[in-house]
């Protein structure tokens, strides 16, 4: 580490903990990365709580003279969030929303997600006005600091246009919050020489008509080249100036801690259509014919893009033969009333009236073609992604055009293409914005692919610039990607009042120095990152962060991004001859990697719902520790052979703990648990007050198959897992299940030998595939021949159990989830008298992945008038034993539960595993939703007669 660097951290020791300074290889790499196809590795990532934080810490940094990064998510795409200096992460305390004024302002840290600060709006038919594609991983430090639109936005809903106020933090740690009127005049007061510069730049640009129209035009269209020079045009207040300029800024100029955002309308009524035009020209004097129309949104999508698609479900069967020159048009139309959209949409096909479409012009209403629709078009960039060959990186390019200019531009990009053999190479965008994006492969390890790729931006920016007098970045920010391209697209005179800017606000160049300008007119070509074959399993991966909201491990080791980033390393290290025992830093990353990695994957296959090419990070971490125990096998095995033995070993061991208590108290009993488990080296858990008791058995029923309404093959957790002691119901959850069914009137029949069951999933987390899968064929025979060959639906009592059989089992037998089980054969059965507690409900991962998700808390809603669902928690992290095993990656998940669900009397969920950790973080009783629906139920006549 350079001297400098260890000075200022040993300062910065004694302002933030230590767990808070990262410094090790494995996590400086993982957590230094982001979307960008750029590498650096931070000297030290350093995790801020508050803003007393962020000033200490610029107060060291000007003082030890190091650089310094922020990041909020990372999902960013011009290299603008990586650097070989400090890089400042968020810590979750960055959460904060007020919504103000009926949702018409939103009060909102740089921590939030986008979709979140959306779904706080939501109430009040509102949203912020960006809208990117990467909104529901993004956050609002990165949405501010790069300026993000999207496809709706254009350039009149982005932040710069929607911001009502902002509280910043400069680079020598000052504070100005511009909704404070004593803090401007303190402002005002204490920083004359800034002020001062602020002036003269407003009266450069304002003395100079040519310079004034030269900026006009070029935030006529969407631009985030450089700073935005707008903010020295539209106002004349200094502050009002900075608190603009500092809008895609890209963390050169400052930290924002805190914006006000003016909320736009959440249109209630929507309609899209998917227009086909015979080619491209056409399809681009559609789109000046609809920029006067009312539209929301005009996605222009190119032929190469419409077949990057054009197999995915639900599209179009005539879309395959299409010929090369077709081009469409994607369009949305928004409104407050169903009357107001019927007008909208009558204007709409007015101005399309002279165009002739290949495949009709209707609109559709119904929702999940719409979504259908704008989910093709998100899925493209990841579309070439996933097609791409093993080790090159996927590159967006994002650029912007004058409309009337689209067709010849579109035209001239794909000559472009050829000239330089990007043969996969697609073009979409926002076309009423001028704004298309192009999406191709590139390989980053020869020198005469990277002068490739070099030749060509040349030729993109003379295109943009020199032709067209185009943005070269539209919507993704300058980063490094484009810095060297800031002069030739403005040209001197304006790229002199950017340098201005920088040192009016950074003089030291401390804050992200190489971003948005350079000296360096290589920068573009320099640090770029490697994307080495890893395993079949992750290769897909274009590092976009998608997956971290979704992580339960993100905030106490590794998200699946930051897991996939360590696992290529490895094995580009490994591909290069460095060996374990003479290279240090391969041996500690490796080494390390076992518990950030492995151990603290809670496996849950969320991150690949939220990945754009399905990526299940929790198969690679399946993988690896199949890997590691293969020496284990012999015992797997006797496992998988004598489960009954291992069920009833379970039941003893917890009647032996239950016994203990009662002898010993609670205290002392956590005490001695303690103790054993830091005897064992974690192999026996830690005891609290919310494990399971033993369950109580209730003895296998078995009428005549014919006569049954279902199977109930109740979990191995529900079987051997009862209530924890101070629950109020001390039935199993066996015993709540039959009795449910005997109220609804439901005729059950069970395995006799269930005790011998399991449908492997214990040992599959474990990576013994072979000795789960032995499990699971004994478990698909055995519920074939009690179902009839499938006649007989089968319930199984605890979600993630039928997740895992309903991949895995005969297709004939029909599984019922809990949740299904309920809303068919119980709820139209029972009279149900809701309780005016309030109800937590946790959706468990299977549940979400089942899409059940929203049937679960309707289903709490008949139960109860008060359910509260809490935000931010996805996965528990329980992960079968990691409640157990690994405690904290339970805790981690589980973090902001308890202030979320302190009213409540109870929570309820699906599965008993999760129960546990959930009681005990959440300082509730959690339970199956069954025991509440059968206390708030009684039989209808018709099934108690």
């Amino acid at each position: 580490m350079k001297p400098e660097y260890s000075l200022f951290l040993s300062d910065l020791a004694h302002i933030i903990n230590a767990e808070r300074i990262v410094t090790d290889p494995l996590r400086t790499l993982a957590l230094g990365t982001d979307a960008s196809f750029y590498r650096l590795i931070p000297q030290a990532v350093v995790m801020v709580e508050t803003e007393q934080e962020v000033i200490d810490l610029l107060l060291l940094a000007g003082k030890h003279k190091v650089h310094v990064t922020f990041r909020a998510a990372g999902t960013s795409l011009s290299g603008q969030a990586v650097t070989d200096g400090i890089l400042v992460r968020l810590a979750p305390t960055w959460n904060g929303m007020e919504v103000l004024e009926e949702g018409g302002k939103l009060r909102v840290q740089p921590g939030v997600i986008g979709a979140h600060a959306n779904r706080k709006l939501a109430p009040f038919q509102r949203k912020i006005g960006p809208d990117p594609a990467s909104i529901n991983a993004c956050k609002i430090g990165g949405i501010v600091a790069n300026n993000a639109s999207g496809m709706c936005c254009g350039t009149a809903q982005n932040t710069y246009q929607t911001i009502e106020s902002m509280r910043l933090v400069l680079a020598d740690g000052t504070v100005l919050d511009t909704a404070d009127p004593e803090s401007r005049t303190a402002f005002m007061a204490n920083k004359p020489e800034l002020i001062e510069a602020l002036v003269s730049l407003h009266q450069q640009v304002s003395s100079n008509a040519e310079l004034k129209a030269r900026i006009q035009k070029k935030f006529s269209i969407k631009n985030t080249t450089g700073y935005s020079l707008n903010a020295l045009v539209d106002y004349h207040d200094p502050i009002d100036i900075l608190m603009h300029l500092m809008v895609g800024s890209e963390g050169t100029l400052g930290f924002v801690s805190e914006v006000v955002y003016r909320t736009v309308e959440e249109h209630a009524h929507k309609a899209s259509a998917l227009l086909m035009f015979a080619d491209i020209e056409k399809t681009s004097h559609a789109v000046t014919a609809l920029a006067t129309s009312p539209v929301a949104a005009v996605e222009l999508i190119d032929r190469a893009g419409l077949r990057s698609v054009q197999d995915k479900p639900g599209m179009p069967d005539y879309m395959a033969s299409l010929s090369d020159d077709v081009a469409a048009l994607l369009v949305e139309v928004r409104a407050t009333t169903e009357h107001e959209l019927e007008h909208k949409l009558a204007d709409v096909l007015a101005a399309l009236s002279d165009f002739d479409t290949l495949h009709g012009k209707a609109f559709t209403t119904d929702p999940a073609t719409c979504q259908l629709y704008w989910n093709i078009r998100k899925g493209m960039f990841p579309a070439v992604g996933a097609m791409r060959e093993k080790g090159t990186t996927v590159i967006i390019e994002d650029v912007a055009f004058p409309v009337e200019s689209l067709a010849p531009a579109v035209l001239e990009l794909q000559s472009l293409f050829k000239k330089y053999h990007y043969d996969e190479a697609i073009i979409f965008g926002h076309a009423l914005a001028g704004n298309l994006h192009f999406v191709f492969t590139q390989n980053f390890t020869d020198p005469a692919e990277i002068q490739r790729y070099a030749d060509f931006m040349d030729e993109v920016c003379v295109l943009v610039v020199g032709r067209y007098d185009g943005s070269l970045k539209a919507e993704h920010g300058t980063g490094r990607n484009m810095a060297p391209f800031v002069e030739l697209e403005w040209g001197a005179q304006a790229y002199d009042l950017m340098w201005q800017i920088k040192h009016a606000l950074d003089p030291d160049m401390r804050l992200n120095p190489g971003v948005i300008l350079t000296r360096n007119l290589r920068a573009h070509i320099e640090d770029l990152k490697p994307i080495p074959e890893a395993h079949d399993l992750i290769d897909k991966c274009i590092e976009c962060g998608f997956c971290e909201p979704v992580c339960p491990s993100k905030n106490l080791t590794l998200t699946p991004r930051q897991r996939i980033v360590v696992m290529r390393e490895l094995s580009r290290l490994d591909r290069a001859g460095h060996d374990i025992s003479s290279d240090p830093r391969f041996r500690e990353v490796q080494a390390e990697y076992q518990y950030q990695g492995i151990d603290t994957c809670a496996a849950d296959g969320l991150c690949s719902l939220a990945c754009p090419v399905d990526i299940n990070t929790g198969d690679l971490s399946r993988y690896l520790r199949s890997e590691r125990n293969q020496r284990y096998q012999g015992r797997a095995n006797w496992v998988a052979g004598h489960f009954d033995t291992i069920a009833n070993t379970t039941r003893t061991g917890l009647k032996l703990v239950d016994i203990t208590r009662g002898v010993i108290g609670d205290k002392a009993l956590a005490s001695v648990s303690k103790v054993a488990s830091a005897v064992s080296m974690k192999a026996l858990p830690l005891w609290h007050d919310a494990m399971p008791q033993a369950s109580h058995s209730a003895k296998p029923i078995a009428p005549a198959v014919a006569d049954a309404d279902l199977v109930y093959f109740p979990s191995c957790a529900s079987r051997n897992m009862g209530p924890a002691k101070q629950d109020q119901d001390q039935r199993s959850l066996q015993q709540v299940t039959l009795a449910l069914a005997a109220k609804a009137g439901v005729t059950l029949t069970q395995l006799p030998d269930q005790q011998s069951f399991c449908c492997g999933m214990p040992l599959e987390s474990k990576g013994m595939f072979e000795q789960a899968d032995a499990m699971r064929d004994q478990l698909n025979q055995a519920l074939l021949t009690i179902s009839d060959n499938g006649r007989i639906p089968v319930l199984i009592d605890t979600s993630p159990c039928v997740f895992r059989m309903s991949q895995q089992l005969d297709e004939r037998i029909q599984l019922l989830d809990p949740v299904n089980f309920a809303n068919q054969y119980l709820v139209p059965q029972l009279d149900i008298e809701p309780v005016d507690d309030a109800v937590a409900v946790h959706v468990t991962c299977s549940t979400t992945k089942q899409g059940l998700g929203n049937e679960l808390i309707a289903l709490a809603r008949h139960c109860s008038t008060q359910v509260v669902v809490p935000e931010d928690i996805t996965c528990c992290g329980f992960a079968g034993d990691k409640g157990f095993m690994v405690p904290e990656l339970n805790a981690s998940a589980l973090a902001p539960l308890k202030r979320q669900v302190k009213d409540c009397k109870e929570g309820v969920s699906t599965s008993r595993t999760c129960e546990i950790g959930l009681a005990r973080h959440g300082e509730i009783p959690y339970h199956s939703l069954f025991y509440l629906l059968d206390r708030v139920s009684s039989a209808k006549a018709a099934v108690a007669s």
